[in-house]
Order: structure tokens, then sequence, then C-alpha cells
């Protein structure tokens, strides 16, 4: 009975994410009606970091310290989180939700990249290398270059950077953060603290707008900086602490599902049949790089720091 119910409430922690981190880019987009990327921007690094920094405290934890700790933490946050929270504001300007969700799934293709330059991968098997090819074929798919109608615009590739950012920023965490005696909550706090601090010297020169704020804007403010950065940028590790790595990538494969339904629910968004074989193809190739020799999960206590996996197998962060 135990048993069923552990596998009860992960699967319930697994939906919740899944639910919070697709509907980021629902948020992103109501929040664009009232007021510029780079405001959007800040505003949910500054909820977001405020939410897990009252969590912190409340429960009598600290800060990291060091100046080498802190120095990683502000790379961690550019990559991770202050420029593409940026990118995807800026690219949603002009990208459907939906469609932003479906290119964001391509951030572990990017990782598999990565892994390879800075050494973590030492090598790909053909099914592997055949998952890669396939999954940037998807891309292309929705990009669909050849048609007028395509997604070819500087919108589309800002939230294609915005992907290959959280690779690069996952990669980073892995080798000079994560493990190094950080509860994850105190990492996960700080890093959005240093995100807001980033994010704040270039509101001067991206806010030069009015800002316009409807009850709606408000509201999609807050939930996508409480709920879809601070919560869930804390509860995707505690999934990790708690139950590996691989559960926690699942949640990955149902972001571009949440995020399709909800822009075509609630925003009236067009999918069309293009963009839908596309993004079948990315998720066929995601799965086919994660392809590899079946590793035991470890599974430190959740009071204490985690270790993130290789760049292949991390989950596709939240936006």
């Amino acid at each position: 009975m135990n048993g069923v119910t552990g596998r009860t409430r992960a699967a319930a922690r697994v939906g919740v994410l899944a639910l919070l981190w697709g509907s980021t880019f629902l948020w992103i987009e109501l929040a664009l009606e009232g007021l510029t990327p780079v405001q959007v921007t800040l505003l949910r690094c500054v909820l977001g970091a405020a939410t897990l920094t009252l969590l912190l405290f409340g429960t009598r934890g600290r800060l990291p310290a060091g100046r080498t700790t802190w120095k990683h933490i502000f790379v961690a946050a550019f990559f991770c989180n202050a420029l593409p929270f940026g990118l995807f504001s800026v690219g949603q300007q002009t990208v459907d939700s939906g469609v932003a969700g479906a290119l964001n799934a391509t951030t572990p293709l990017w990782s598999v990249l990565i892994g390879l330059a800075i050494g973590t991968e030492r090598g790909l098997r053909p099914v592997r290398l055949a998952g890669l090819l396939l999954g940037f074929a998807g891309t292309s798919l929705i990009f669909a270059p050849w048609q007028q109608s395509g997604l070819t615009s500087w919108g589309a590739l800002a939230i294609l950077g915005a992907a290959a950012s959280y690779a690069v920023g996952f990669a980073y965490m892995g080798r000079h953060l994560v493990g190094k005696g950080m509860p994850t909550l105190s990492l996960s706090a700080a890093q959005l603290m240093a995100a807001t601090g980033l994010t704040a010297l270039a509101l001067p020169a991206g806010s030069p707008a009015t800002v316009h704020l409807a009850p709606a804007t408000v509201l999609a403010v807050v939930i996508l900086g409480v709920f879809a950065t601070g919560v869930t940028f804390h509860l995707t590790y505690r999934i990790i602490a708690d139950e590996g790595a691989t559960n926690a990538a699942t949640v990955g494969y149902l972001l571009p599902v949440v995020s399709v339904a909800l822009g075509a629910v609630v925003l009236g968004e067009d999918f069309s049949l293009r963009v839908a074989a596309g993004m079948a193809v990315v998720l066929l190739g995601v799965g086919m790089t994660r392809r590899q020799k079946q590793l035991p999960d470890r599974r430190p206590d959740p009071q204490c720091d985690v270790r993130i996996p290789p760049a292949s197998t991390v989950a596709t962060p939240h936006r």
C-alpha cells in the first residue's frame, strides 16, 4: 500500500510540475499585453526570488557564502534564468505560446551537443546520433523556412536561443554548483536573486514604454513569478533529489502538450498539422538521445544537495 501511495504522490508531483512549467508560456503571453519583455523578465525574477527567499528564511536556511560561489551563481543565473527568460519574452511578441513550448523541447538536444563540446559526453551511439539529427529535423519542420508562412523570424530564433541557453546553464551548474554542499533551496533562491540583479541592468534600455497594469496583466505576472518561476524552479530540484534524475526528466516530454493545449484553449491560438508533426518529431528525437545504459538514480537525502546528471539527461528547464 505504501508503494502505491508513494507512486501516486510521485505522479502527482510530476503532473503539478508539468502544469506549472508548461503554463509559463501562457502567462508570458498575457503579461506582454501590458508590459515590455524586460519588465516581464524582471518582475518574474523579483517575485520568484522573493518567494524562494521567504521559504528559505521560513525554514531557517541561509544563502550561500563565498565570493567564488557567488561568481558561479551569477554565471548560472545569466544562462539559466536572465538570458532565456528575456529571450522568451522577446520571442513571444511574434510567436504563439504553444509553438514557444514546442521549441523549448529542443533543450535536451542542445545539452547533448554541449556535452560533446565540454567532454561530459564521450561519444554518441548510432541511436542517439540519429535522435539528435531527428530532433533538429523536427525543429526545421516547425520553422518551415521554405514557406512564406513559416516561423523563420527573430522571435522564433530568440526562443531557440533560450532553449540553448538553458542547456548551457544546466551544464555549468552541474560542473560548478550542484553537489558542492549547498541545499537546493538555498541555491535556487540565490540564483533567482542574481538573475534579478542582472535583469535590472537592462531595465533602462529595455523599458521605454509606459506600463499598463490591467488586472489580467497583474494576475499573469504574479502567477508567472510566484508559481511558474519560483515554485517550479525549486520543485524541479526537489523531484531530482527525491525521485532521481530520470523521473524529473520525464516532465520535459509533457511541456509542449501543456503549452499547446493552454494556448489553443485560453488564447485561441492556431495549431497547424505541420507544427504538430514537427513537435512529435522533436520529442521522438529527444527520447532517442536519452537512450543509454540505465544506471540507478542517486537519491540523496532531500535536505542535502543533489548532483545534476550529465547534460544529455537534464530535463527541459522551466521558462
